[in-house]
């Protein structure tokens, strides 16, 4: 459709395909590849993460001000992700596209979460034991520190639901993002594509799996060498850690994998030829 796709774009039809098929190669990626590359997403995140705590520390900016503006930030890791390459879990989620098509099974679609999903964790918390270790949180009077804290706080005090349906809701627009770029030719088309929706995710407050692996971590340290500031924060804790990313997990896989994948997969791929590539018994 040349009169609606005329800026060098792929359509959506195409880019419902270009997804199935690079699925279908990130499943059978090298375990060692896949998990460096995991670690390398991770890490990617925790920095687009460390600008965003950077810059909400900032007590002149307003409320909106600030979370646009963090949001923005916080782009720099799925651009990253999306440009020097690298495995993220909760942008794996479209994998469910390729085996919805019976092209992959359901072990390398399992293996390819589970592990990306626990090299992220590596990479992202690896970083926070990096910024923890260089005194980066010392930064701005150490305000840079209490957001840490603060934020790290909030996350392992949410309820379980609503760390849940916060999930679904970032992981909508994360894999929104991630299709947008597979749209792009260009550099500068996938940043543009990406910039938005991961912006509107952070303002709002929506929970990002990988991100917390960052922010949790990091804010246990920081309660570590702080006594009071680890007083005033009792849910600062592995309990705590992993009570927020069981279901923001869970979260990410339902508005990722059901939310995008599989409806794309109902309005693109159900009905396309057959003939098109050999399907793989599950």
């Amino acid at each position: 459709m040349p009169a609606l796709y005329g800026f060098d774009a792929y359509s959506p039809g195409e880019v419902a395909r270009r997804v199935e098929n690079v699925g279908v190669a990130k499943a059978r990626l090298p375990l060692v590849q896949t998990a460096l590359l995991g670690v390398l997403a991770g890490a990617f995140i925790g920095l687009g993460a460390l600008v965003y705590t950077l810059v909400v520390s900032d007590g002149t900016l307003g409320f909106a001000a600030s979370r646009l503006l963090g949001g923005l930030c916080f782009s720099l890791g799925l651009i990253l992700v999306s440009v020097a390459g690298a495995e993220l879990f909760t942008g794996n989620n479209l994998l469910a596209m390729a085996w919805a098509d019976g092209r992959i099974t359901t072990l390398e679609l399992l293996r390819n979460w589970v592990v990306v999903c626990a090299a992220n964790f590596a990479g992202a918390a690896g970083l926070a034991v990096l910024v923890w270790l260089s005194g980066h949180a010392e930064m701005n009077g150490s305000a840079v520190a209490r957001t840490a804290l603060n934020i790290a706080a909030a996350k392992t005090a949410l309820p379980w639901q609503e760390a849940f349906f916060k999930g679904v809701l970032c992981n909508v627009l994360v894999c929104m993002a991630v299709w947008m770029a597979m749209a792009a030719r260009s550099v500068a088309d996938k940043v543009l594509a990406i910039v938005f929706p991961i912006t509107a995710f952070v303002a709002a407050g929506f929970e990002h799996s990988i991100a917390n692996m960052y922010f949790i971590p990091l804010g246990m340290l920081l309660a570590e060498t702080q006594a009071a500031a680890g007083a005033a924060h009792p849910t600062l804790g592995w309990g705590g850690m992993f009570g927020n990313l069981v279901p923001v997990i869970a979260g990410n896989l339902v508005g990722g994998s059901v939310l995008v994948a599989l409806v794309y997969h109902l309005i693109y791929r159900h009905a396309a030829p057959s003939s098109e590539l050999p399907r793989e018994r599950r």
